[in-house]
């Protein structure tokens, strides 16, 4: 449960700490003090999107701190499930907002908003006006069934076979496409893959063959140099090479038989050495195969096939190879696509049986939760100052959705004699705020948040009617820490802890602090809410009175 809030530069609030108790907590204050700021104080904590609006005029930054204490296991989990400690049982949550952003801190670690909120949704429940609204749809009935029902596993199962049948029939549905089309695309595979496979093509191959041309299209130039490179060195019948002159210039120096000359001579001798490797080597490159085979004509003709080829399946050899497998692949899965299909088709009748099946389940755990929760609405409603309501609860077949094949309703008759008709046509505001508080009281045992609060649960109630809401408000606060905003007397009597949110004027500028209230002042406050006009001596007493009574 929350312990305390510190609130600073949130609209007209400079700064405020508020303590909260265990039990039944009020806050109330004249129209305009600052009720809902607390509210969306309490928000921004809880990791809800906020608005830099809510930054206090005049300053750069807004900062609202929550502590809680005495967290349940499920909620202990979580914060420690997201990689944080928790300080002696307690968790600290503080939010700054700037005019730019903002950051968020849980026991002094930063965080992020989806964080707080996965660890914030067990901490604390809001129930506001908006809440009303959702009964008025009745797409939302089944949702309160389903936590009453506890049934996770049928819920699961009915989800997972739901999901495998929408996915066998979207893959039925796109192999029965129309047997022209799917001849049209077969002839175009067809033909695709031919081209391909007959050009054979290799990783690599452009670049060779663009080599190969280079060489192919120099090549009589090139090997008339070699030819006559090759002349110089070794001769020919009408002259001597180069070697065959070194050769001589050795014998020479050698027929001298001199000592001195024998270095020369080896010198010379490494030279011809040298020589007779170069000539080698013109010889290889001349007589080389490859060379003297490559067709420069053939060779153009088949890298514009490639070319061409690569215009239409990719930008280079490995994505026409790519293009050629994924071809053949869709090519066999078209052939195949009669077997696939009756294959395809037996899936889907039996995913039909067991989605039915699942459904029928998840149906009988609603209609059971619906009996049950159709008697404790109507008790607490009783209790509600409505002692001839009938509130039904009927589940109906439906389409099948992923929430499952049911249409919840909720039916009421507010007086004796009428017939029931649904809630979302005919209930008042008063009728509306009651039954959600039934509601919510139900439910309040069937989750582990330890706290609810209830942001002006007395829209549209007065008088009798009120005074059984902070009855029942204060009922629940027996199992939970509840905080409520009211405008009521009757409610604000109740409470264990009462607030005041108190509005102020100083040099110009809007101040709004909460103060806690003792017994004499909260005879005051209450005897301002039940009139408004000054406090006399019979308001007095009547405060006095009503609040000795809720006391009883």
């Amino acid at each position: 449960m929350i312990k305390s809030l510190h609130i600073e530069n949130i609209a007209v609030i400079e700064k405020t700490d508020i303590d909260f108790d265990n039990g039944f907590n009020v806050l109330t204050g004249e129209t305009g003090a600052g009720k809902s700021i607390i509210i969306d104080a309490i928000n921004a904590v809880l990791g809800e999107r906020t608005s830099k609006d809510l930054i206090r005029a005049g300053c750069d930054k807004a900062t609202v701190s929550a502590l809680f204490s005495d967290l349940s296991d499920e909620a202990k989990s979580i914060v420690q499930d997201n990689g944080f400690e928790l300080d002696d049982g307690n968790l600290l949550v503080t939010r700054t907002l700037t005019l730019s952003g903002g950051t968020i801190k849980i026991n002094g670690r930063p965080a992020t908003a989806s964080i707080l909120k996965e660890i914030a949704k067990n901490l604390i429940n809001i129930h506001g006006q908006h809440d009303n609204q959702k009964l008025l749809d009745p797409d939302n009935y089944y949702l309160y069934l389903d936590l009453l029902a506890e049934n996770s596993k049928e819920l699961d199962d009915y989800y997972n076979e739901f999901k495998h049948f929408n996915a066998v029939r979207r893959e039925l549905n796109s192999q029965e496409t129309d047997e022209g089309e799917k001849q049209r695309r077969m002839d175009i595979l067809q033909y695709q893959i031919k081209e391909l496979e007959d050009a054979d093509v290799t990783v690599g191959e452009v670049d060779e063959i663009k080599r190969k041309l280079t060489i192919a299209e120099n090549y009589e130039k090139t090997i008339a140099a070699l030819s006559d490179a090759s002349i110089c060195l070794d001769g020919s019948e009408l002259s001597d090479g180069a070697i065959s002159l070194v050769r001589n210039s050795q014998k020479y120096i050698d027929s001298a038989k001199n000592e001195e000359f024998d270095a020369l001579s080896n010198q010379i001798a490494d030279a011809l050495g040298n020589l007779y490797d170069i000539a080698a080597q013109i010889r290889t490159y001349i007589d080389n195969d490859e060379y003297n085979n490559l067709d420069a004509e053939k060779l153009r003709e088949r890298l514009d096939t490639l070319k061409r080829l690569m215009l239409k399946y990719g930008g280079d050899e490995q994505k026409m190879i790519d293009f050629l497998e994924n071809a053949k692949n869709e090519l066999d899965l078209i052939v195949c696509s009669d077997k696939r299909i009756e294959e395809l088709s037996l899936e889907l009748d039996k995913s039909t049986e067991r989605l039915i099946s699942f459904g029928e389940k998840l149906t009988a755990t609603r209609k059971t939760a619906a009996e049950y929760f159709s008697r404790q609405v109507s008790d607490v409603l009783c209790g509600l100052d409505m002692p001839n309501v009938k509130f039904v609860v009927n589940v109906n077949r439906e389409k099948y959705t992923r929430h499952g094949c049911d249409a919840v309703e909720f039916l009421i008759s507010a007086n004796a004699g009428e017939s029931v008709k649904p809630l979302h046509k005919i209930a008042s505001g008063g009728e509306l705020s009651r039954t959600m508080l039934a509601i919510k009281s139900v439910l309040a045992d069937k989750d582990d948040v330890d706290t609810l609060i209830f942001d002006e649960i007395d829209t549209g109630i007065s008088g009798r009617a009120a005074d059984k809401v902070g009855l029942q408000l204060q009922r629940v606060s027996g199992s939970r820490q509840v905080i409520c905003v009211t405008h009521l007397a009757q409610i604000a009597a109740y409470a264990d802890n009462h607030l005041l949110i108190e509005k102020n004027v100083v040099d110009n500028r809007t101040y709004t602090n909460v103060v806690p209230l003792d017994h004499e002042q909260r005879i005051g406050e209450i005897a301002r809410i039940m009139s408004g006009t000054e406090l006399t001596e019979n308001l007095y007493n009547s405060a006095k009175e009503l609040l000795d009574r809720s006391k009883k």
